[in-house]
């Protein structure tokens, strides 16, 4: 290999690098749970599967994005006036990135009413899970956040990434917590 195919080479696995590093949040951010088969909505036989329905606009899946960039860059309430925009404020990512916005913010119980309302309307939400047992996590109550995991795993399975989540920040809080002792 000569010396500009090193060089290429090194370059390519240094961007690959870069690219793995950046779309690790991205990851965080993904709603995870079982793979579920996909639904062929150009069939006639599928059109009023609710799959093949377009529950939220693609404006409102955009301003939800875009919120969870901000969220996830600490601008806190920039992300909580983008989701003040949108048309459909009962979607269960809206109520879920509000509820993070609002926990990151500081008011807990502030929080827990979004995630609720997320849940209600999508039990199967298990990221809005993750986060719920977080909350419970930073109110003390471990109970409730174990109980959150154990409604993940059954839902999504331990190998899902919001098990894995909230199974790291209730192994830390466990620590913190033998620690102060």
């Amino acid at each position: 290999m000569t010396q500009v195919q090193t060089r290429l080479v090194r370059s390519l696995v240094l961007s690959f690098g870069a690219v793995a590093l950046l779309a690790a949040p991205l990851q965080a951010l993904a709603d995870d749970g079982p793979p579920k088969p996909r639904v062929d909505c150009s069939k006639p036989k599928n059109k009023s599967k609710p799959e093949c329905k377009d529950s939220h606009s693609a404006a409102d899946n955009e301003i939800i994005n875009g919120a969870y960039w901000l969220a996830h860059a600490g601008k806190y309430t920039d992300a909580q006036a983008l989701l003040a925009t949108l048309a459909d404020k009962e979607n269960p990512r809206a109520l879920n990135a509000m509820g993070f916005t609002t926990r990151k913010l500081g008011d807990v119980d502030g929080a827990l009413p979004y995630y609720a309302r997320a849940l209600a309307l999508e039990p199967n939400y298990v990221q809005a899970r993750e986060y719920l047992g977080e909350a419970f996590l930073a109110k003390g109550d471990l109970a409730s956040a174990r109980a959150q995991l154990g409604e993940i795993e059954r839902r999504a399975g331990a190998g899902s990434v919001s098990f894995a989540n909230l199974k790291r920040e209730i192994t830390a809080f466990e620590v913190k917590s033998a620690v102060r002792g």
